[in-house]
């Protein structure tokens, strides 16, 4: 008798537990359902604002750069660091031949007084150009403004002075770092880097560097000078080379925090420089190697900065900026090159 009556507690019980899981759920759904019936507006789940429509894909492995920039379309990104404004250079930028509506402007404006001048004048230009005929327009432009003021004069002679080389570097580094990492967008083929005291350049500057179809490629910056009523040019932008022996050892005996510099007697490195390898009346489109390169027109594939190459405003590899940049590329494996005999030249103080 007694085994029986266990048995039959043991069968209600599940019975039991399943019926009040049910009642409860049929409670729990009424409260919850009738909680809201004597209010206007009732809890529901809705998408987020603009639903899958603000949703944007980019396929970044169609993206291309390519010796057919032109002919494909592709965006350029023009990023210029600026702290004088050169009218020569703006109607350079102007001039170009490269679609406006498939070029970007940015630019990055530091403090001082003088760097003020340049942003009035900037906007204006910018102001006056995007409001002119469309067929002028660039696609985009944009200007930053450091929060730090420049740590360096900007004339001539102290710019290039040795002894403040490697804080003045290190800061332009910061600058187009900044530059870069802002304005660079999904849609981005090329970056062209032109400095803003290049003020003659030609209006097919992009195609032709960009027709070597190269991740990396330099134009040579010479200047334009006048000797005894002659008119003449020199070399002036020293940082695109090729390396030597001696520079090599020179680095493996420096401490870590020492950066080597180009073109000064008391650092001679005997680096093959490109500014030297120019001859008049060779073409044009001759191809070198580089181991570092300027920055006063450079393009670059837009994969190579995507892919993490960056201005290192530190000493890497007794390298820094823009030479520091080439080191860092060719470590991911990216090749940079020169063109000895296409001039762009740089404004003569």
């Amino acid at each position: 008798m007694s085994l029986y009556f266990k048995a039959r507690q043991m069968r209600r019980r599940p019975l039991l537990s399943l019926t009040f899981v049910g009642v409860s759920m049929v409670l729990l759904f009424y409260y919850i359902s009738s909680s809201g019936s004597g209010t206007k507006s009732k809890q529901r789940l809705v998408p987020a604002t603009g639903g899958t429509k603000s949703i944007t894909r980019y396929p970044m492995d169609s993206l291309q750069a390519t010796w057919q920039s032109f002919e494909s379309q592709e965006r350029v990104l023009i990023l210029t660091p600026i702290a004088r404004f050169y009218e020569e250079y703006w109607n350079n930028l102007i001039s170009l031949t490269y679609p406006h509506d498939l070029i970007e402007l940015g630019f990055i404006v530091p403090r001082g007084r003088e760097a003020n001048s340049a942003l009035v004048r900037l906007e204006e230009a910018v102001k006056k150009l995007q409001t002119g005929p469309k067929k002028n327009r660039f696609a985009k432009v944009t200007i930053l403004r450091q929060e730090f003021d420049s740590p360096f004069s900007q004339s001539e002679k102290d710019r290039h002075a040795l002894s403040g080389q490697k804080e003045r570097r290190a800061a332009m580094a910061k600058a187009r770092n900044s530059l870069f990492t802002t304005t660079i967008n999904a849609k981005i083929s090329w970056i062209l880097w032109l400095d803003a005291d290049i003020v003659e350049s030609p209006p097919t500057l992009i195609q032709d560097l960009a027709v070597h179809d190269k991740p990396i490629i330099a134009a040579n910056c010479y200047q334009r000078y006048v000797d005894h009523g002659e008119n003449k040019i020199r070399a002036y932008d020293f940082n695109s080379w090729q390396d030597s022996e001696t520079a090599i050892k020179m680095a493996n005996d420096m401490s870590d925090d020492d950066v080597i510099f180009e073109g000064y007697s008391e650092m001679a490195t005997y680096r093959t420089l490109m500014s030297y390898m120019y001859v008049e009346g060779n073409g044009s489109h001759e191809e070198v190697l580089l181991d570092g390169v300027g920055a006063t027109a450079l393009l670059v594939k837009s994969e190579v900065h995507r892919d993490g190459a960056m201005f290192p405003p530190f000493p890497f590899y007794h390298l820094i900026e823009s030479e520091g940049f080439a080191k860092m590329a060719k470590r991911l494996g990216y090749q940079a090159y020169g063109l000895p005999n296409y001039l762009v030249y740089h404004y003569n103080e």
